[in-house]
Formats: structure tokens, C-alpha cells, sequence
């Protein structure tokens, strides 16, 4: 409000502008002093003042990657009082945070214009015999090098992954290959279910087609739903990778 008003006092002046805003002009008039004056300003401001000066200095002595909690913690080592929520409103009002370490990765990417088959599973994940039903999902894992994604195939019955490949793209040979170690690996496949979710890598003409020439029926889940594929999320909870 003070902005719009120092924007426009000289066409309308202070007084009519702060009667059509919820502003007293003394209000505007003190804010002004105190802009010009620190000195006039309250106990917290100025206080405010001064901790936003400390907490740029550990910020910019820590290479600037110091984020909330690492600011206050070192503020507290320096017998410098700030509660953690004060430190986290001042660093938004300097325009500073940590440095956040990776980047998010996706593994679902789902395509609309696809055809999906229908949900044969029903986050019903159990079989009475190997090669009833098959679960397929892709994580990601975090290396020296930089993330890496691994697709997997997961026996229900055995709970053995019997088909998993590594890759640095999410293009569907990834998983393709984990799909053909585990048909390489187990035979007599008759009546067995393939379930995974909606990525377009499994909805892929591809790879319906190899599901389609090992006469496995296809079903998948919802998009980012770890319940329609709860036994693959375990997997990837757990990175129980062989």
C-alpha cells in the first residue's frame, strides 16, 4: 500500500488515497520515517535488522548452500538466540536458501491418447503358483555419476525379481530387456498376468507387442497410485535389487 501510494500522491495526494485504502495517513507517514530513519523503528525490526546482516554472513561463509536449519544451527553455535521460524522468514525476505541437493526424476510418464488395458489385478497381489503374476514397475537410484533407472520384473508367487535392467534413459528398451530376462529365465507361462502402471514405456506398442507374443495378458494400475502397484512400491522402498 505504501507503494501504491508513493505511485500516486501527486495526482491524488496522501489523504484521499488512505481513505479509499485501509492505511491511516499517519501510518504512512511513520512507515516513511522509518524507512529514512531505522533509528524510530520497533524493537523487533530493528532486531530483524540485525539478524538478517548475521544470517547473510553464514550463509555467504558457507558457500551459499546453507539452508534454514543449517543457518540456525550455526546462529546457535555463535550464541546468536533466533527461533528456527524467524531464521526462515528473514531467509525468504533476502531471497536466499540452500542449495538443494539432485533434482526430482520421474519414472511415470503417462500418455492419455494410449490405450490401456483394463486392471486385472485389482491390488489383489497374490498368486498360488510362480507365473500367475507378474509385477513391473521402474525406480531411480542415485550414484557417483549421477541417477540412474532400473526396471524389474517381480515374480508375486516367489516374491523373486526374475527380470531387471540398468539404464541412464527411461526409453522402452529398459524395460523391454527387463521383460526379456524374465521370459529368458522362466517357462510355462500360460495364464499369466502382467501388471504395471500406466508409463507409456509398458504401454508402448512394443512392448504390448512382446507381452502379446509370449501370450501374457497385460493389466495396469493408475498413475502415481502406489497402491495399484503396492508390491512393486515395496521394491522400490526397499532398492532390494539383486
Amino acid at each position: 500500500m505504501v507503494s501504491f501510494i508513493d505511485e500516486h500522491r501527486g495526482e491524488h495526494g496522501v489523504e484521499p488515497i488512505c481513505k479509499q485504502l485501509p492505511i491511516a495517513p499517519s501510518t504512512y507517514y511513520e512507515h516513511k520515517l522509518r524507512k529514512s530513519d531505522p533509528d524510530r523503528g520497533s524493537d523487533r525490526s530493528k532486531r530483524d535488522q540485525w539478524l538478517e546482516v548475521e544470517i547473510q554472513r553464514v550463509w555467504d561463509e558457507n558457500k551459499q548452500v546453507y539452508g534454514v536449519r543449517k543457518v540456525w544451527r550455526q546462529l546457535k553455535r555463535e550464541n546468536i538466540a533466533a527461533a528456527r521460524c524467524t531464521v526462515e522468514r528473514l531467509m525468504k525476505r533476502l531471497g536466499i536458501e540452500g542449495v538443494r541437493r539432485g533434482r526430482r526424476c520421474w519414472t511415470t510418464i503417462s500418455d492419455d491418447a494410449l490405450d490401456r488395458p483394463a486392471d486385472l489385478v485389482n491390488r489383489q497381489f497374490v498368486a498360488t503358483r510362480p507365473n500367475q503374476l507378474w509385477v513391473a514397475d521402474i525406480t531411480f537410484v542415485a550414484t557417483w555419476s549421477g541417477f540412474v533407472y532400473v526396471a524389474f520384473v517381480i515374480d508375486v508367487f516367489a516374491r523373486r525379481i526374475v527380470g531387471w535392467r540398468v539404464s541412464r534413459s527411461l526409453k522402452t528398451e529398459l524395460v523391454l530387456d527387463a521383460l526379456e530376462q524374465a521370459l529368458w529365465s522362466r517357462t510355462n507361462l500360460e495364464g499369466l498376468v502382467h501388471h504395471s502402471d500406466r508409463g507409456c514405456q509398458y504401454l508402448s506398442i512394443r512392448y504390448s507387442d512382446k507381452l502379446i507374443e509370449a501370450g501374457i495378458d497385460a493389466s495396469v494400475g493408475s498413475v502415481g497410485d502406489s497402491y495399484d502397484n503396492a508390491l512393486a512400491e515395496t521394491i522400490n522402498g526397499l532398492c532390494a535389487f539383486p
